[in-house]
Order: C-alpha cells, then structure tokens, then sequence
C-alpha cells in the first residue's frame, strides 16, 4: 500500500483460468487475495469442487466453454473491462511469493503515466526444487497491466499478453508449484504438444489468424526468445534442434546444477516434449499427404483439436 495517504489505492483485479483445480485453487486465492481488490475465476467446466472452493473464498466465478488459453482469458478481460484499475493474471497452480519484496499496490502505484503492463519474475518448482539453471531463471512475464490496455495474442501455444504502451520490470515474484503427479505432468504436455504443433504449422499453411509481438508493450524477453525460436531454431533440422536445445540447456546453460529434479525436468521439457512436437508435425503433415485433405483436418483427426477462426 502506498505510503501517500492523499491518494486513494489503486484497484487490483485478478483473473484465474481454471478446469479441476480444487488441488491448487485455494492455494492461489489466499496468497494474492488480502492485496487485490476482486478475485474473478474464469472457469470450463470444472467438477471436483473448484467452483465451490472459489466462491466459499470470495472469488466471482464465471463459467464459460474452453477453446484455447487466449481465447478463454480475452474472455475473461473483457468481463472485467468496466472495473478499472489494474489486472493481474495467475495461474491455479501458482502463487503470489511471499519473497516479493513489496506489494502490489506499491508495485503499480510505481508504474509511470507511459507504463502500462508490468513484468514479474516467474519460478518454476518441479519434484519439490526450484529450477534455477538451464536459461529458466530469470524469466520475465507481463502479468500485471493497466485495466482496458491489455490484451492475449491468439496463439495456441506459448501466448503472451501485449499492452498499449510500456512495460517495466518489478520485484513481484509469482511461483509455477504444481502439485500433481508425474503422470499429470506428462499428460499435460501432450496437450502443449499438440497446441504447439498447431501454431507451427500455421506458421508455414497460414490456415489461421495470428498475432506477433510488437516492438513495445510486450515483454522483451519473450519477444527475444521468439525471434530465436522463429529464425534460428525452427529452421534447424527436427531432430538436431531438440538435441542441440537440450545440450545447450543441460550443459552450456548449466542445468545440470539442478540436481536430480533438474535432470528429469530438463530432460523432459526440453528433450521430450520438444521432439514431442516435431513427432506431432510429421505425423499430421504426413497424414494430410496420404489422405490428400486440409492439414485443418488432419491436425483434428490426430489432435482431436477444431482450428477454425470462430
């Protein structure tokens, strides 16, 4: 809370995308609830209690079908857009740090007249370690922006939040702990995998609209590993590129200084699921050539996903 009595605080919105988060939900809730202003949970369809924890915690929950991660939380921002202030996103499976060294309403009170979005520093846990190495820390999200200015690109996979004017760096620490299984783990990246492969090959069939991060109002730390991902990764050979990606992760980036935890998630995330998604493009690729339709239709036949524009 700012310390100028004269000014009345500014409000914060949180806005959390759930499905089955009933292990996670209460978790997030009580870590951000005491320094925003509203709680509004934006959920698809859950059955195991989430919706009721939620409510029981004061959080607004509106229900509403999932298409994609974009699409569900532009939903969500436009139910808010009348409220003001300022938004911020966190997942069900994170958490507000109590490490962050001052609060939100500090945080944005801050922020300049030409800021509108502010970046804060990302942790992930996995096994119960945080991953420190392996060009995962630091990692800056734009997670905090000015209500009205803020919007998702339409992604599939990998989507960022992009404001009208500038974004700065903050202290604010939002921490990634999951508290599924492996097994969940694994299951869920499947899913990214195919999200993901969608967004790569539109990138080369154009079957859909998407949008590209812009110069300002966006992170520049995800507009850089975009630009690397576009013009130096995806034009080295499927194959080469995962192994190259995890060896400059494990060895060169140092993830092997993450333990034992480390290895598995480095080995996982950044060998696995990555050569997870090539598998996925060269099956759909190959399916559209013998059957001779859309890759529209094969990525549904293979994914189970309708990429459409609607």
């Amino acid at each position: 809370m700012s310390n100028d009595d004269s000014r009345a605080p500014i409000a914060i919105h949180v806005v959390i995308l759930t499905l089955n988060e009933s292990i996670h939900i209460a978790r997030c809730i009580e870590s951000c609830k005491n320094q925003v202003e509203s709680v509004t949970v934006i959920d698809s369809g859950s059955t195991d209690g989430t919706i009721e924890i939620a409510e029981k915690l004061g959080a607004e929950v509106i229900s509403h079908p999932w298409k994609n991660y974009a699409t569900q939380l532009n939903f969500g921002l436009s139910a808010l857009v009348t409220r003001g202030g300022w938004l911020m996103r966190i997942d069900a499976d994170e958490v507000l740090d109590p490490a962050t060294p001052c609060s939100l309403s500090e945080t944005v009170s801050q922020a300049g007249d030409d800021c509108d979005g502010i970046l804060v520093q990302r942790r992930i846990y996995f096994l119960g370690r945080r991953i420190r190495y392996g060009a995962i820390e630091p990692s800056w999200q734009l997670r905090l922006w000015r209500n009205g200015r803020g919007r998702c690109e339409q992604r599939w996979m990998d989507e960022h939040v992009i404001v009208s004017g500038n974004v700065q760096k903050s202290g604010v620490i939002i921490s990634d702990i999951n508290l599924n299984s492996l097994t969940w783990w694994t299951a869920k990246h499947n899913q990214y995998a195919s999200r993901e492969a969608i967004d790569l090959l539109n990138a080369r069939f154009k079957f859909l609209r998407t949008d590209k991060l812009p110069a300002f109002g966006a992170s520049p730390q995800a507009r850089a590993r975009r630009f690397l991902k576009e013009k130096v990764y995806l034009r080295t050979p499927a194959g080469v590129r995962t192994i190259a990606y995890f060896l400059y992760r494990y060895f060169v980036r140092l993830g092997f200084l993450d333990g034992r935890p480390g290895f598995y998630f480095h080995v996982l995330q950044g060998l696995w699921y990555r050569s997870l998604v090539d598998a996925k493009i060269f099956e759909i690729e190959k399916l559209a050539k013998q059957k001779g339709v859309p890759i529209a239709k094969a990525i549904k036949d293979r994914t189970g996903f309708v990429v459409d524009e609607n």
